[in-house]
């Protein structure tokens, strides 16, 4: 499919497209695009319209405006990958329980081994002065 083909689908149906979906680069992004993948220069047959840029949801949504093979194929992919990882969430939802439950205990060990160290610093500053004696002194020794 050429780009021209897309892109004209893409406009036809653009209330499927919201800012989440996909946007149109502007100059300066394409400009900074070009410079990090050299690509061909202005006026040599380089692109003449600023692209269109798609997440994943766009992404979905475009193959479901697109009819043509490759892109209903596509779209099964998708669908089945979406599936796929929905029963995974599902399978181990008790896996990733454990996880944000560890990841939780292991801030709060953080923050108290972070306290320690505060206070170790402190104890080292203060040993550099001399210390007074405590306690009671026994006579005759």
């Amino acid at each position: 499919m050429e780009t021209k083909v897309l892109k004209q689908a893409v406009r036809r149906n653009m209330t499927r497209f919201p800012e989440d979906f996909m946007f149109e680069m502007n100059k300066e992004e394409l400009d900074s695009l070009r410079s990090q993948i050299v690509t061909s220069k202005e006026g040599r047959g380089g692109i003449r319209y600023m692209p269109f840029c798609f997440t994943e949801q766009g992404v979905t949504m475009l193959s479901c405006v697109l009819n043509s093979q490759r892109a209903i194929h596509v779209n099964i992919q998708i669908i089945r990958i979406y599936t796929s990882i929905r029963e995974m969430l599902i399978a181990h939802k008790d896996v990733f329980i454990r996880v944000e439950q560890a990841e939780k205990q292991l801030i709060k060990h953080d923050q108290k081994i972070e306290l320690l160290f505060t206070y170790l610093s402190k104890f080292i500053e203060k040993e550099d002065k001399p210390r007074t004696e405590i306690g009671f002194k026994r006579k005759g020794k």
